[in-house]
This record gives structure tokens, C-alpha cells and sequence, in this order.
């Protein structure tokens, strides 16, 4: 055993001697100018040159476009009045998805601390390994109980909500039928299934029949629109889409991203505001908008599909669960909103007061009357962005969007009130809007 102990030592110490020759041979050869590897690196690097000359005049073409986005650095907590990066001074922040003010509520904040110390950080795994805790069963019993479907599953984001939703659900046989306006997500999360895809003309319900009649033949048919469309505060019209759902025999499925919480009588979304909540077969939406503005989003929906989703969403199966901070967190919004719409009920009072103001000084705003979502038309992407930078000089935050984010030509600042706001703040805004308005010739 020993002479064999030394002999097999002895002849790795000799092939690790030969290794490490090859390996300075190696690289002698390949720094030779014609060399195979030499040329192979080249290759590489011409390639990147390439590929990098072509994302500079992308670049620089957004920018001679005027639709470059910086992102202004926020360094306080989201609120009504926050701080920005470079001024110690408050400025109000009339553009955050933060609908009901819960975004730094101190319940909400103490709720996402208390889960952390008793769960932990994360769970390092997905849900169906080791990453289920009775708080992730508990908030998605309390989603579907606020919605009143037999179940709902949770997801990182709304983003996977739908991009897992359409592949998991539809096969060729079948026929997915879009709003054209519909949110980028549901687009992709449409185009990874193989169903049979058909797009109407916004909220044109005459195409929309067309395209059921076109699908008639198919197996299942899903009628697809956001509840509330973000970029104009329009409504989709649910009750005629149902009613057309009935009709032929299709499901409903609706994004209501811009609408739980604080949309409709009790804040149950579109649905409830429109008046057929009960019969939108699944509701996609987000915990990062009005329910505390962390992360997260689900999929409310009959026990089948949510069973189903279970087994073959890829954005459930291979994502991480829900930190347990937020988790717990949007448990408490759950109970803090469940039987108290009175949050819902003062964004309604401001947006009307923001939108009669806005009406009263010359501007054309967009939307739903009834919708914080608040679109001031400016129309060129330029104009929107010096419009923004003066409001914020008059400490009014809000940002100016423009194409890719809306088409080319409909630029605009996208005003959103929140229940956190008050009337004076609202006042201050509609006074700022109305001097820049006048100083950039707008009205």
C-alpha cells in the first residue's frame, strides 16, 4: 500500500508538472498574432465593438429624441412630501402609484417589521420546495375573500402574475382576444402561449364581437383588458364585455393594477365600479400600487385555475416567494381596507377638486372623471420634460412621459392624486400648473 500511496503520488506530482507546462505553452501560442485563439479573441472584441456602436446611436437618438428618462433620486420615505437627492427642501410628490397613502403607513410599516422578526427575511426557495408559510396561505385566503373568488395565488409581481397566467392556462385549440392598449406585460405573458391571439381597436366593442365571432371555433375563448388603462385613467367597459362574454361563451380576465383598493364603492377595482363584480372570471393584479407599494401581485380566480397555475406557472414555479416583510405588510392593508373605504372616498373628494381646477385654468386632461389617474395632454416629449423639471422648481414633483411610453406625439405629465394629499396640497399643485402653463405658452 505504500509503494502504491508513493507511486500514485508521485505520478500526479508529475502530471500536474506536465499541466502546468501545457499551460505556459498554451499561452505563448495564443499570444502569437496568428494564432487561432489570438484570432478567435479578436473576433470577440470586433464583435462587442459592433454591438456597442449600435446601442451609442440608440442611445443617442433617444436623447436627440427628447424622450431620454433620468430617474430623479428620492431620499425619504414615499409620501405625499418627500426630499429629492440634491435639496434638503420638501417638494410634493403628485405622481407615485401610492393611491391610498399606505405606502409609509406606520401600522403597515410596524406589521412588515413584526413579520420579519417572526419569519425571517426570506425564504430562500420557491413555494413548492420550503418557501410556504402559513402567512403566505393567510394573505391569499384574505385576496380572494376582498375579491370573492374560491382562491388566489401570489406572485413577485403582477408583471409574473401575467406573464405566467396565458401560457399555463391556453394551448393551440384555444383563442386569447386583447385590448390593443393593454399594459406590456400582457402582451408578453400573451405572446409565450400558443393560443390563437386576436387584438380589437381600444375599447371598440363592435371589433371585439368580430374577433369572438372569428374564434368561435376554438376551444376556450378569453376575453383580455386592463380594468383601468394606466397611461390614460380610461375605463374599460366591463359590463358590455361581459355581457358579450356570456354571449359567446368566453371568460373574462382583467388587469386591475390601477383600481384595487380604492376603486369603486368599497374599493374592490373596475369590476365593482362598473357594476358586474362577480362576473370577471380572474382578476390580475398588484400589491405595489395602492396596497402599501411594496412588491408583489396575484391572480384571483376560480380554485381550478389557481390549482392549475400551481403546477405550470413558470414565473410561481422558479421565482423566490414573497419576502415575509411583505407579506406581512400587505396583510395589514387586507384588514386596514377590507371594511374602511373611507380612504377610497377621500381620493375620490381631491381628484374631482384636481380635475375641475385643472378644467377651470385651460388644460385638457385626460381620463375617467372619477380616476386619480390624471393625464395633462401636452403632446411633445420635449415640452413634457421642461414642463416637469418647472413644476418640480415650484416644488411640485411629477415626470413627463412620452413615446416609448405613449405614442409619439401624446406626450404628457401623468398626475396621480393620493388619499395621503390634502385639499391645500391639491391647490398648490393646480396654482403651479396654471404658472407654467402660462410660462410655456401651454394656456
Amino acid at each position: 500500500c505504500c509503494c502504491c500511496c508513493c507511486y500514485f503520488a508521485l505520478s500526479a506530482t508529475s502530471v500536474m508538472a506536465s499541466l502546468f507546462a501545457a499551460r505556459s505553452v498554451a499561452r505563448q501560442v495564443a499570444c502569437r498574432p496568428g494564432s487561432f485563439v489570438a484570432q478567435q479573441l479578436r473576433g470577440i472584441a470586433s464583435g462587442m465593438a459592433v454591438v456597442n456602436d449600435v446601442v451609442e446611436q440608440t442611445l443617442q437618438d433617444i436623447r436627440d429624441a427628447g424622450t431620454w428618462k433620468n430617474e430623479r433620486v428620492i431620499t425619504s420615505k414615499q409620501a405625499d412630501l418627500i426630499t429629492v437627492a440634491g435639496s434638503d427642501e420638501k417638494v410634493l410628490n403628485f405622481c407615485a402609484n401610492n393611491y391610498l397613502g399606505l405606502a409609509n403607513n406606520p401600522e403597515v410599516i410596524q406589521a412588515a417589521k413584526d413579520a420579519l422578526d417572526s419569519h425571517g427575511n426570506g425564504l430562500a426557495s420557491v413555494r413548492f420546495i420550503c418557501g410556504t408559510q402559513d402567512i403566505h396561505k393567510n394573505l391569499e385566503a384574505s385576496v380572494a375573500k376582498f375579491h370573492g373568488t374560491e382562491d388566489a395565488i401570489l406572485y413577485a409581481a403582477c408583471f409574473d402574475a401575467n406573464a405566467g397566467f396565458f401560457e399555463a392556462i391556453f394551448g393551440p385549440e384555444d383563442a386569447v382576444i386583447s385590448d390593443e392598449l393593454n399594459h406590456a406585460s400582457i402582451i408578453d405573458g400573451i405572446r409565450l402561449c400558443k393560443a390563437k391571439r386576436f387584438r380589437y381597436k381600444h375599447r371598440d366593442l363592435g371589433e371585439l364581437e368580430n374577433c369572438l365571432r372569428e374564434a368561435s371555433d376554438s376551444r376556450m375563448r378569453c376575453i383580455v383588458t386592463d380594468g383601468v388603462f394606466s397611461m390614460d385613467g380610461t375605463i374599460a367597459p366591463l359590463k358590455e364585455i361581459c355581457d358579450l362574454a356570456e354571449e359567446y361563451k368566453a371568460i373574462v380576465f382583467v388587469d386591475d393594477c390601477h383600481a384595487t383598493g380604492f376603486f369603486g364603492a368599497t374599493g374592490r377595482g373596475s369590476a365593482e365600479y362598473c357594476g358586474v363584480h362577480g362576473r370577471v372570471d380572474v382578476v390580475n393584479t398588484t400589491i405595489g400600487k395602492a396596497l402599501g407599494g411594496a412588491m408583489g401581485g396575484y391572480t384571483a380566480a376560480p380554485k381550478p385555475i389557481v390549482q392549475l397555475l400551481r403546477q405550470r406557472s413558470r414565473p410561481y414555479l422558479f421565482s423566490n416567494s414573497l419576502a415575509p416583510a411583505v407579506v406581512g405588510a400587505s396583510q395589514k392593508v387586507f384588514d386596514l381596507i377590507t371594511d374602511d373605504p373611507s380612504r377610497a372616498s377621500k381620493l375620490l373628494g381631491l381628484t374631482k377638486q384636481f380635475r375641475d381646477g385643472m378644467a377651470a385654468a385651460g388644460f385638457n386632461v385626460g381620463g375617467d372623471p372619477e380616476h386619480p389617474i390624471c393625464p395633462v395632454h401636452l403632446g411633445d416629449a420635449r415640452l413634457a420634460s421642461d414642463f416637469a423639471d418647472k413644476m418640480l422648481e415650484r416644488g411640485v414633483f411629477v415626470i413627463g412621459f412620452s413615446f416609448p411610453v405613449v405614442p409619439k406625439g401624446k406626450a404628457r405629465i401623468r398626475v396621480q392624486i393620493s388619499a395621503a394629499h390634502t385639499e391645500s396640497e391639491v391647490a398648490h399643485t393646480i396654482d403651479a400648473f396654471t404658472a407654467v402653463g402660462k410660462e410655456l405658452n401651454v394656456i
